[in-house]
């Protein structure tokens, strides 16, 4: 199975830190976010990852090469004549993730979810993570009817920015180049084509200094 990392962001709320440094680069306890990205990743036996990169994408290939030295194998996806969003990321990289299910993570996101526990339901083209809505997204993103996931309805909660697709979730979108998750996601529940699990365990979004700040303590 491949992995994907999604790391072309420019991390503007992370001004002045992310001037000169790309947000994955970014430390929380001693570790680059990329590489806490990397050690889940490696840890659920999942070794041959895909990084999308734009801004500063070099500083990123030149600290993590080839991934040879963190025991994975990397492959690069360059955003760099413009930032994609997540589903027009995700489609640019399809060439390098094959025709299987793959995992897609978010790098400015700290969780201890275990990702070998990512399995796609059958029926289903999609299978994310969703944890209880946060401070700073306190309308949530979805809800869920037992394993199904649904538009935002009564109780709602946050999308983990983690889960597992399979590349025929994007097959209609080929040929849009910007393109955001959400549109594809809400299309796929309208089919009843995404299911999804809540989760209670550590997660931290890295979207702000002070949210870096409460990563470190």
């Amino acid at each position: 199975m491949f992995g994907m990392i999604l790391a072309a962001g420019r991390g503007k709320r992370m001004m002045l830190l992310t001037k000169n440094t790309p947000k994955p680069l970014i430390k929380v306890q001693g570790l680059t976010l990329i590489e806490h990205s990397i050690n889940a990743l490696k840890n659920a036996g999942i070794t041959k990852i895909v990084i999308n990169i734009s801004y500063l994408g070099e500083q990123i290939k030149s600290h993590l090469g080839n991934g040879s030295k963190f025991g994975v194998n990397i492959h690069y996806s360059d955003e760099s004549k413009g930032v994609l969003e997540t589903a027009g990321g995700i489609i640019k990289a399809l060439p390098l993730l094959g025709i299987k299910p793959f995992v897609v993570i978010n790098s400015d996101v700290l969780c201890d979810y275990d990702l070998s526990n990512l399995t796609l339901p059958e029926n289903s083209l999609a299978h994310l993570v969703l944890i209880d809505n946060p401070k700073h997204n306190p309308a949530g993103d979805f809800s869920l009817n037992d394993t199904q996931l649904t538009l935002a309805d009564t109780k709602t909660y946050t999308f983990s920015g983690v889960g597992i697709y399979h590349p025929t979730l994007f097959k209609s979108y080929l040929f849009e180049k910007k393109l955001a998750l959400s549109k594809v996601l809400k299309a796929a529940i309208a089919k009843n084509q995404i299911s999804a699990e809540y989760y209670t365990g550590y997660w931290q979004d890295i979207g702000t200094p002070e949210r870096l700040e409460l990563a470190n303590k």
